[in-house]
């Protein structure tokens, strides 16, 4: 049996077959997950909207409109909790880009008269032992029961109503900025549908 010899050639079709194994074994690998992970997303977006906002018997993901932030430069996922047709409250889907580690996610809910019902966070990225600490209680619950028209969204150290997470100063700014991203939009566009 004679040796192959190695050229140029051989090795672009080895590296050739190789790729194309790999990137058809990680498409088969999506396509399988895909659906999975968005109806995980999705259980984790309504469970949000049910922690947030007093008791509903609506679907307000069917009810789902947006509106402008404040600043006009995106838009926000609004779900309206109705109970027997009348609005008690409003899920909002909101964000800050400020965070330490990048993008937090927060679903927001407001009584329908603008008061801030309770907060859930759905994603973030921040220091582990740190700026995580924006999902306990002791840090997030300290909104619930606040209308944003008289409690200041934003830290003691910058003139506001809000106890900072110990040297997570950082991550307890954007927090706020996105709670005020919600408030502000909802104020200014999506309070009366």
């Amino acid at each position: 049996m004679a040796k192959k010899i190695s050229s140029l050639r051989n090795m672009v079709f080895s590296l050739f077959v190789i790729t194309l194994a790999a990137s058809a074994a990680l498409g088969y690998i999506y396509e399988l997950t895909k659906t999975p992970i968005a109806e995980m997303n999705l259980k984790k977006k309504l469970q949000a909207i049910k922690d947030v906002v007093p008791d509903f018997n609506n679907n307000p993901s069917a009810d789902m409109y947006k509106i402008p932030t404040y600043d006009g430069t995106d838009s926000l996922e609004c779900y309206p909790a109705k109970k027997d047709k009348e609005l008690v409250g409003t899920a909002i889907k909101t964000y800050t880009k400020n965070g330490f580690g990048g993008l937090v996610w927060l679903m927001v809910g407001f009584k329908a008269d603008g008061t801030i019902n309770d907060i859930s966070i759905l994603e973030q990225n921040e220091t582990p032992g740190l700026g995580t600490k924006m999902t306990t209680p002791e840090f997030k619950n300290q909104f619930n029961g606040k209308n944003p028209e008289q409690y200041k969204l934003s830290v003691k150290k910058d003139g506001g109503d809000v106890d900072a997470i110990t040297a997570a100063t950082i991550s307890s700014r954007a927090f706020c900025d996105a709670v005020k991203r919600a408030y502000e939009s909802y104020k200014n566009k999506g309070g009366n549908k």
